[in-house]
């Protein structure tokens, strides 16, 4: 087993030590981030920092790092308080990595890259049509993290857009059989297999396996 302090990973070479430290927390969800700003222009990023805030009110929040340079997501939100979040199907995978590429502030990643959009009334930020759940959310707040210039991003779900092949009766929402894409650190893109799902844990009890699709 290999074993590195803190003096070792200071001393590693940068983008070595950004693909272990980015590695080294497990699979994430990654998605897609679509807004707009003031023109009309379309954006499409990829984030795998996406997380859950809390239920009641519904909100998501997701990891944007040191605005020292354009961030063209965090002032279209600005700007026009709305964002989608959209899984990302296996076949968008290469475009999806794509969108992280450094594209002119008036160039839509969804036209360079091919990547189908769509809108609903009463919203602006544009969805990935492919996807297969995709979540509008209103700007609620941002929080600088002091120790590293990064920000924490929080949004309200205002809709909630899914195949409900993939829902259980209960709610739970089975993206291993709509083939969400997951993510190992920046680069690596995995499928999700659901091993089971287990009952809600309480002190000397026995827990049970909720039934797949239950």
């Amino acid at each position: 087993m290999a074993h590195l302090k803190k003096t070792d990973l200071n001393a590693l070479e940068s983008r070595y030590r950004a693909n272990l430290i980015n590695s080294c927390s497990g699979i994430k969800s990654v998605n897609l981030i679509g807004s707009t700003n003031n023109s009309g222009i379309t954006n499409l990023a990829i984030f795998n920092s996406v997380m859950h805030i809390g239920s009641n009110p519904p909100m998501l929040g997701f990891i944007l790092r040191p605005t020292t340079v354009r961030r063209d997501t965090y002032n279209n939100i600005l700007e026009n308080k709305q964002f989608t979040i959209n899984q990302i199907p296996y076949h968008l995978i290469e475009q999806a990595h794509q969108t992280s590429a450094k594209y002119e502030v008036n160039a839509s990643e969804f036209d360079e890259l091919n990547i189908e959009q769509e809108f609903i009334e009463e919203f602006e930020a544009p969805f990935v049509k492919d996807s297969a759940i995709k979540m509008a959310c209103r700007y609620v707040n941002s929080y600088l993290i002091e120790e590293n210039g990064c920000r924490l991003i929080i949004g309200e779900i205002e809709h909630i857009i899914y195949d409900e092949k993939g829902q259980a009766e209960d709610g739970w929402l089975d993206v291993s059989k709509l083939k969400s894409t997951a993510c190992i650190g920046l680069d690596a893109y995995v499928e999700t297999q659901l091993i089971k799902r287990l009952s809600y844990a309480k002190p000397n009890e026995n827990l049970k396996q909720i039934s797949h699709g239950s």
